[in-house]
């Protein structure tokens, strides 16, 4: 009986040369690079990566700039070339749909990806932000107001609010906590307004994203693969710098420690990452390199695809085991470095010159080098990238709002809700009309209720307030930029985002300044 060369146990079939080559799954969580020329088949090696971690039960988050990924979720078209090539290297073309959520900051071409502000913390919006230290004292100043007086910070009007509640009250926090520039403040609120202009209002809103729903399985076992529609994303650097550096936060404080796995948990893809590194915020960077060095042991691997290995800062380039190398053209000197650079990182093959070869490659064809079973890299090969089972190529709208339409979490995200929170607890504050029932809603020239202090209980007896006020009977309707469409969802998302918010917030501050801290 033999064997299909697709199907083995703990591997993912990559390409062929004289044996065929396997990425180990394993050695998933090493991280990889793809890179090569337009046009030389970068993408179509992302889908066989893709498609292999999901049918072995790996979820995949994979961001989509030029549109090509969106393919993946429907079955391949039986291209000569993709069935010439399967023959070629010996296994039977099987066209193959995998299972697909389409996501978008924007909630364009996807179920919104939305965070809180409470989410990112003082270190990080500061990083982000590129403040120097005396601003950041001023948005820590903030959030410590914030706790205490139960503000909560969801959106940027709550945080603009905050800010501004500071400022009025400077000369009182000023013995607590020190000086509040109004210099200070007017050049965090300018800060935000450049975030706020690349679209940051959609993305600082709720219901916030649950970072598990990354973490999903269809019926059949296969793991999710999330697709990130970045076409328009990329156009917003600081935006995008805001979704990468929250969604390393919540990865860090969501998973666990597991070590070495058989198989990684959640592998990242980064098409065009050159997109990602050209002139990318500091922090970002800083991120990037603390993400590639340290999230290996929560089970998460990281594959970046460019077109040049010169693009991918050294500090990362070396944290890349798995490796597959597309043709390069030697037309420019700095050309001729990357080259030079990308032969110089693989272990070399007698059989042939590393550097000509790169120069010589055709479409579908790749010198690969994956890691071996002690995890150091085999001697590179040339290969013939295994065609993908998947279609190549973008759908059409009408297919993708067909598979958003039939999506297991649609609903879930797609309506958001305006809270009521720190905005709306201020102005009621400075109108004199205190809203019922909310912390921290006293009048002016009384004291705020602090979150705590409440009589019987402390911090316990107020989060079990908390919880049964949004538990045990309906939940108080916003004003909301949308409404739920029954109260029973809308009881639900609260819920769920107070259970989250409550069992996470004492781990979410300490986490939140942690990693802050690490960007230093």
């Amino acid at each position: 009986m033999s064997v299909d060369p697709k199907n083995q146990p703990g591997k993912i079939l990559v390409g062929k040369s004289e044996d065929f080559q396997y990425l180990l799954l394993p050695l998933g969580n090493r991280h990889g690079l793809v890179t090569g020329a337009t046009g030389t088949g970068k993408t179509v090696t992302l889908q066989v990566l893709a498609e292999g971690f999901s049918n072995a039960g790996v979820s995949v988050f994979a961001s989509d700039v030029k549109g090509d990924l969106s393919g993946i979720a429907m079955p391949g078209d039986s291209k000569p070339p993709f069935v010439k090539r399967a023959a070629d290297i010996g296994v039977e073309y099987t066209p193959d749909e995998f299972p697909v959520v389409f996501w978008d900051l924007f909630g364009e071409q996807g179920h919104p990806v939305r965070a809180t502000i409470s989410e990112m913390g003082p270190l990080l919006l500061s990083q982000l932000l590129e403040l120097n230290d005396t601003q950041e004292g001023v948005i820590n100043i903030a959030f410590r107001v914030a706790d205490e007086q139960g503000l909560l910070l969801l959106d940027l009007k709550d945080l603009r609010a905050l800010l501004q509640y500071v400022a009025d009250h400077a000369d009182e926090l000023k013995t607590r906590y020190g000086n509040v520039a109004a210099a200070s403040v007017g050049t965090i609120q300018r800060q935000l307004l450049v975030l706020e202009n690349q679209g940051a209002l959609k993305f600082f809103a709720e219901p916030a994203l649950d970072i598990n729903d990354f973490l999903r399985k269809d019926r059949n076992g296969r793991g999710i693969i999330n697709v990130l529609a970045a076409d328009k994303l990329m156009r917003s650097p600081r935006l995008y710098a805001t979704f990468l550096l929250w969604m390393r936060s919540e990865l860090f404080t969501t998973l666990p420690e597991v070590g070495d796995m058989d198989k990684p948990k959640l592998v990242f893809f980064f098409d065009e990452a050159h997109l990602l590194f050209d002139n990318a915020p500091k922090p970002l960077m800083d991120a990037i390199e603390q993400v590639v060095r340290l999230i290996r042991s929560k089970g998460v691997g990281v594959y970046f695809v460019t077109q040049n290995p010169l693009d991918v800062p050294e500090v990362v380039l070396g944290q890349l085991g798995n490796r597959v190398q597309h043709a390069l053209r030697a037309f420019t000197p700095r050309d001729q470095r990357a080259v030079k650079a990308a032969a110089d990182t693989f272990r070399q093959n007698p059989a042939f010159d590393t550097a000509t070869v790169i120069t010589q490659l055709g479409v579908g064809e790749a010198l690969i080098s994956m890691l071996e079973g002690k995890g150091t890299p085999a001697i590179v090969s040339r290969s013939l990238i295994a065609p993908p089972g998947s279609r190549v190529g973008p759908i059409t709208e009408e297919e993708r709002k067909k598979i958003i339409g039939s999506s297991p979490l649609l609903g879930k995200y797609e309506t958001a809700i305006d809270s009521e929170s720190a905005f709306e607890i201020l102005a009621a504050r400075a109108s004199g009309k205190p809203l019922p029932g909310k912390p921290g809603a006293a009048a002016p020239g009384q004291p705020p209720v602090e979150a705590g202090a409440s009589e019987g209980g402390g911090f316990l007896s107020t989060i079990g307030g908390m919880l049964g006020g949004i538990l045990g009977s309906q939940a108080p309707a916003g004003k909301g930029r949308q409404r739920m469409s029954t109260g029973e969802m809308m009881a639900r998302s609260m819920a769920q985002s107070a259970a989250r918010s409550i069992g996470t917030q004492i781990t979410r501050a300490i986490m939140r300044n942690v990693l802050g801290g690490m960007l230093k």
